[in-house]
């Protein structure tokens, strides 16, 4: 019997005399806990809560609204990754700007941001910077290769965010009660396994960094439900394959030699401090907010949307009366069910009963 059959068959046959709630940090691990089958041999009694993990879901409508205003105002072509192109800001979308006219690209790396400001010195290029610890060095390696060309026509409009600050926001809040947590691997792979230890230290809550293979989920579930019925509130790795303690000192050196650490506000939680990431002041001349200034009307959200209810663990997908009917991936309301990352999505794609 392989590795993981035997794990799946311990995971299948554990033990739960009373329930377990589980938040999966990050949005990937959301899709592949459903994609994989994992979730589908959870013992009885084993909820998985969704947690703030999808970079685009969390980021709030004001940052796509002042976005598509500078891009207007000043003649700017906004590039970004294709998920970001059917995200509803407050009144409009890429995707529906771009059918008036806006000059929006898809591209599949900032680099490209980079290389199309290069070959064309007459026009704007604002990449949208929208992401979590995993992209964030890349973005600013492109702004490091940027100044070192002196090209003037690349510029970032930043919405990263740390996810660490934002679990700790959770826990703060004691809105819901998280037993213990599976937490992101590729982030991880960045800031380290150290990273998360507060979780165990400041908490009394367990933890488990793991991959994203259907072994990894299987054996990282199981190492969390062990550490649980043992009482033992440890931060764990089970990605050590990737995964280090400290974890990438060159990625960190890069990602913090042009930001710093700001206040930021995560949709449905509200403002964290200094779980944001600005451009340092020595790299203004890169930065779209100050760049291009506009005035833009007061953010709002669809009145029926519960993105920011599920992006805290509060509810499931299922629970918000427009899941499946009024909101699906073609014609939907909110981020959750836009993004591949999005817990809307993965529910929507292989979780429906």
């Amino acid at each position: 019997m392989s590795d993981s059959k035997k794990e799946a068959a311990v995971l299948s046959q554990y033990s739960l005399p009373q329930p377990v709630a589980i938040m999966e940090v990050c949005g990937t691990h959301t899709t592949e806990f459903f994609r994989t089958g994992v979730k589908d041999i959870f013992p009885q009694n084993l909820r998985l809560i969704d947690g703030p993990g999808c970079p685009v879901c969390v980021t709030s409508n004001d940052y796509l609204d002042t976005a598509i205003a500078i891009a207007w105002q000043y003649n700017c072509v906004i590039t970004t990754f294709g998920d970001m192109m059917k995200v509803p800001s407050s009144y409009s979308s890429l995707a529906n700007e771009k059918s008036k006219g806006l000059q929006v690209e898809v591209v599949y790396s900032p680099m490209d941001a980079v290389d199309m400001a290069t070959k064309n010195p007459d026009k704007k290029f604002i990449f949208l910077s929208i992401g979590f610890e995993t992209t964030a060095p890349t973005e600013a390696a492109c702004v490091l290769e940027a100044k070192r060309q002196n090209i003037k026509n690349f510029f970032l409009l930043p919405g990263n965010k740390l996810t660490p600050p934002a679990v700790k926001a959770l826990l703060d809040s004691g809105e819901v009660n998280i037993d213990g947590f599976i937490l992101p691997g590729h982030v991880s792979t960045i800031i380290g396994k150290n990273a998360w230890n507060f979780i165990a230290t400041d908490y009394g809550k367990p933890a488990v960094v793991a991959g994203f293979e259907d072994y990894d989920l299987i054996r990282g579930t199981v190492m969390l439900l062990d550490l649980l019925t043992n009482k033992n509130p440890i931060v764990l790795n089970e990605y050590t394959r990737v995964v280090r303690d400290d974890g990438n000192p060159k990625a960190l050196e890069i990602l913090y030699t042009v930001f710093t650490k700001g206040n930021a506000t995560w949709r449905g939680i509200g403002v964290i401090p200094e779980s944001g990431l600005d451009l340092k002041e020595e790299y203004a001349i890169f930065d779209a907010y100050r760049q291009f200034p506009v005035d833009v009307p007061p953010p709002k959200e669809h009145p029926g949307c519960r993105c920011g209810e599920l992006l805290r663990g509060v509810i499931l997908p299922a629970e918000c009366p427009l899941f499946g009917k009024a909101c699906t991936p073609e014609h939907a309301i909110g981020p959750c069910m836009v993004s591949s990352e999005g817990p809307c999505s993965a529910y929507y794609k292989y979780g429906r009963k």
